[in-house]
């Protein structure tokens, strides 16, 4: 039942990738599927924020607990559009998460394989299932795309996209 509707789950954590595009943030999107209703979208906000733990994974995490009015999110399917850290690969662990699905992989961070491999080690309290590779296309040219643009001076501007 929860494959059927991946690609459309992951649609709108690319439309949150999106908005961190635009506000000069490391285009990355998450939402949390509950009983097929999205109950939490976020966006990475650490430059926003200033905050190295304002990733989108973090974020949707305490939305979708307040939200659900209980930290334990059995039966709820996270959807991002980048692998997860490991610090973000712990709080969906800690937090009972049952699913993650995830688009393009981190090579420099990313918790599922790439560069550590968390979320398949059997954890003595909780495991979820994971799947990668939904839309990964798009996800990846995302953040190809920021990163050329980071790079790239403005003409109209002393400052490049974002800073670093």
């Amino acid at each position: 039942m929860l494959a059927q509707s991946d690609e459309a789950y992951m649609s709108a954590a690319l439309e949150e990738a999106k908005k961190a595009f635009s506000a000069g943030e490391v285009p990355v999107g998450a939402v949390i599927v509950y009983q097929g209703e999205i109950i939490a979208r976020a966006h990475n906000l650490v430059e926003q924020r200033k905050d190295a733990s304002a990733h989108a994974e973090m974020l949707a995490l305490r939305e979708a607990a307040k939200n659900l009015d209980n930290w334990r999110l059995h039966e709820a399917a996270l959807y991002c559009t980048l692998e997860p850290c490991a610090m973000c690969a712990g709080a969906m662990i800690l937090s009972r998460l049952s699913f993650l699905i995830w688009a393009a992989p981190d090579l420099r961070h990313g918790a599922h394989g790439s560069w550590i491999n968390l979320l398949d080690l059997q954890h003595p309290i909780h495991n979820l299932q994971v799947r990668s590779g939904v839309c990964a296309k798009e996800a990846s040219a995302l953040m190809k795309e920021f990163f050329q643009k980071r790079r790239t001076f403005s003409p109209n501007s002393s400052q490049d996209i974002c800073r670093s």
